[in-house]
């Protein structure tokens, strides 16, 4: 059976997340329903990552074994004909070694969290970004999320839910950076516990408003405690934006 790495970007809104469930609507679902109507055949879809309810992907990458042998770009054009009206597009379709594995063959996950700093009410990034409506600091906001560069214990910033083995990760890289009334967020790390970037952007916040400080938040990271943990950031500016593989 031939394999496909795909990369998707869906609108994560609607969805209940990535996984399947029972009784909401998922990204899962909506590829494994699209590949099913292509292949003829009940088709499983493995992902990189596990996006929350109303997370989004700019980049996310799954792959999935088909009956047939098709062309990687009629897999690619037929499951976006058979997601329709589902807001998922697969933006490439490759044809992949039996021995990738979407999720476990990653080397390092890339997302990014938006947020817009204004009073008035959003229109057009309604759901796609977090309106915080006090203005941020975002130099501050960076300074101190180097505090979370390397391995740590981030308990701290660890959904209580979370079924890890460890809170122990390292993280690679981060910055918080201004366009106009835009702030960005961008981490990078092989993996990462259950919403502990929404976790981090929540405390960062804290800081870019004033009432915390770098050392702070240090504290809070080191403390190891979850109670510790400032506001967690809604799903709305949350993207998926790339997943790394060897030799890519």
């Amino acid at each position: 059976m031939p394999r496909y790495k795909l990369t998707i970007e869906y609108d994560g809104t609607p969805f209940s997340g990535w996984q399947r469930q029972d009784n909401a609507p998922s990204v899962q679902e909506s590829l494994e329903r699209a590949a099913e109507a292509l292949d003829g055949a009940p088709v499983l879809v493995y992902g990189a990552g596990r996006t929350d309810s109303g997370v989004h992907a700019l980049g996310q990458v799954a792959h999935i074994d088909l009956v047939k042998d098709l062309a990687a770009d009629k897999v690619r054009d037929a499951l976006n004909y058979h997601l329709k009206p589902d807001p998922v597009a697969v933006l490439e379709a490759e044809r992949v070694e039996d021995e990738f594995h979407a999720r476990f063959s990653a080397t390092k996950r890339h997302y990014l969290y938006r947020m817009i700093d204004r009073r008035p009410p959003l229109t057009l990034d309604r759901g796609q970004v977090w309106r915080v409506p006090r203005k941020l600091d975002a130099e501050a906001m960076h300074h101190a999320a180097q505090a979370l560069v390397g391995q740590h214990d981030f308990t701290t910033f660890r959904d209580a839910q979370c079924q890890a083995d460890s809170p122990v990760k390292t993280l690679d890289a981060i910055s918080v950076s201004r366009y106009g009334e835009e702030v960005q967020l961008t981490c990078s790390a092989r993996s990462f516990l259950h919403r502990q970037v929404r976790s981090m952007v929540g405390s960062l916040v804290e800081v870019g408003v004033g009432k915390w400080s770098a050392k702070d938040f240090k504290a809070a990271l080191d403390a190891a405690d979850r109670s510790r943990c400032g506001p967690v950031a809604p799903a709305d500016g949350l993207y998926l934006v790339a997943v790394d593989y060897p030799d890519a």
